[in-house]
């Protein structure tokens, strides 16, 4: 009741201090608490739900890769065409994030909230299977959309060029170089989970923001990265054995680190001794 009375203002009356409330920032809890309960949604799954939306978010990251190169094509070299053409990496993840499909590195903030409040083995054995089995249809739906790229030749020469100057990319960094990177996108793309409940209507922007920054900084994340991988093993640019330790690999392990040490650990610590005071005062409220 005390907190009740100090959130009412003795400017505003009726109406205009339900405006107000709607309007004002979600406090950091109310924030951690959407995110954990979406997790906890994703680990009830059924496997074959992740299956099928792991594998259309998979398909529908191809994309990224796909526009990215459209517009690489249409601008040519010149200066700016970086930061422009990488709008078109974009593209995948509105597809994925608004189109509510599974992509593994935004479960490395949501499914990783309910292990840290929870902190049993059951939990945790729970998020282990969504991240597999998440993983494997993201990386397979990439694959297929690599496939039909590269042998159904869809796009005009122009843009094939531009499809396989970016898979030789993804592939020539070294293994040090491209963890470091993946962990930088990890933290972005855990970030703009975290930043999305507060977006509200402005949902889109935040994901193109976020990921065009991704694209710009030349960062590796490990799913729409898979494509130009994949792209460069089916036509021969790269063996599979680059395709593995020069891009999946580090990039799977920087954007785990990414996603769960320094966001899900750095955003669950603020909160936490908030959620202990609640668990005190309410302990019917505690997640079970």
């Amino acid at each position: 009741m005390e907190q009740r009375a100090a959130s009412q203002s003795p400017h505003l009356h009726g109406e205009e201090e339900d405006q107000a409330r709607e309007n004002a920032p979600l406090r950091a809890l109310v924030i951690h608490e959407i995110i954990r309960a979406e997790g906890e949604a994703e680990l009830e799954r059924p496997v074959s739900a992740m299956v099928w939306s792991g594998l259309a978010a998979g398909l529908s990251m191809g994309f990224s890769f796909a526009v990215e190169a459209l517009l690489r094509s249409d601008l040519g070299p010149g200066p700016g065409a970086h930061a422009v053409a990488s709008l078109g990496y974009t593209t995948g993840f509105i597809i994925v994030v608004l189109g509510r499909q599974q992509l593994f590195t935004e479960s490395t903030l949501s499914a990783v909230l309910p292990v840290l409040t929870r902190r049993d083995l059951t939990t945790a054995l729970a998020t282990a299977r969504l991240w597999n089995v998440v993983f494997l249809a993201n990386v397979i739906g990439t694959w297929l959309f690599a496939a039909a790229v590269a042998f159904g030749h869809p796009f005009r020469p122009e843009v094939t060029a531009s499809l396989d100057q970016m898979a030789r990319e993804s592939v020539s960094q070294p293994f040090w170089n491209t963890l470091l990177r993946a962990v930088l996108a990890g933290w972005l793309i855990a970030l703009m989970v975290w930043l999305l409940p507060s977006a509200r209507s402005a949902r889109f922007f935040v994901i193109g923001a976020i990921t065009w920054v991704v694209a710009m900084a030349r960062l590796s994340h490990v799913i729409a990265g898979s494509t130009e991988a994949a792209y460069a093993t089916l036509t021969g640019s790269a063996g599979f054995g680059a395709c593995l330790t020069a891009f999946l690999i580090p990039t799977l392990i920087g954007n785990t680190i990414g996603g769960v040490a320094l966001v899900g650990m750095l955003n669950h610590a603020p909160v936490s001794a908030e959620m202990d005071v609640a668990d005190e005062e309410e302990p019917e409220l505690r997640p079970r």
